[in-house]
């Protein structure tokens, strides 16, 4: 939550046919990098995960170190604390947005006027987390002059940090991809990411409206 480490798990339910297709072989046919072992048929349902254990962790050496470990743990102290708090602060950013006057469109599942607002009892039901898109008028020019006026907000790329963060992806995360690439991604010149930290949502609000109103004549 701070932004400090980055990691991540592999769950696996162990319900996937490896075996019926004939599309993983590596699952399969004899492993040469494990004494020709075939991991469906020795494991079962348990290939997968034994794989990437025996064999990714081997050959890649994805393990934390104690300390990421450690930091790790105290964020997950926390976790379901801040993700009432990134939830709330980013429906109310969400509304706000939606009212203003530079402000083109917003996206966020927990908007009425948003295209999977009907999906968001059944696999958001306990809030929506801290993501909110928007577009901003002026496009590109005022997108920059926005993020630059901010005071609060981090110009970072990662997302989910206690601190509240904004990017313009046109020109950081999707800047290798042609206009048409962007286009067909949901990208365009002047959309806004927002991830809504956990900070006083007044202060959020006050930052976002100034940074709007230097930015842009509306």
């Amino acid at each position: 939550g701070h932004g400090t480490s980055i990691g991540g798990l592999i769950v696996d339910s162990g319900n996937f046919d490896w075996q019926g297709s004939g599309r993983f072989p590596r699952f399969v046919e004899p492993e040469p990098a494990y004494h020709g072992l075939r991991f469906v048929e020795t494991f079962g349902n348990l290939a997968f995960i034994l794989r990437a254990r025996v064999l990714g962790l081997r050959d890649m050496g994805a393990a934390m170190s104690p300390f990421n470990a450690w930091l790790f743990l105290q964020g997950l102290e926390t976790l379901h604390l801040r993700m009432a708090r990134h939830s709330e602060n980013s429906i109310q950013v969400a509304r706000f947005l939606q009212d203003h006057k530079c402000v083109n469109w917003v996206r966020h599942p927990g908007l009425e006027s948003s295209p999977t607002y009907h999906l968001k009892d059944k696999y958001l039901p306990n809030g929506q987390g801290a993501l909110v898109g928007f577009g901003i008028s002026g496009g590109r020019d005022s997108a920059v002059r926005f993020i630059e006026s901010l005071r609060i907000f981090s110009h970072l790329a990662n997302i989910g940090d206690s601190k509240s963060l904004v990017i313009h992806p046109a020109t950081t995360t999707h800047e290798q991809l042609s206009e048409d690439e962007q286009r067909a991604a949901g990208v365009t010149a002047d959309f806004v990411r927002l991830s809504v930290g956990i900070e006083d949502i007044e202060d959020i609000i006050a930052d976002l409206d100034q940074a709007l109103n230097n930015a842009v004549s509306c």
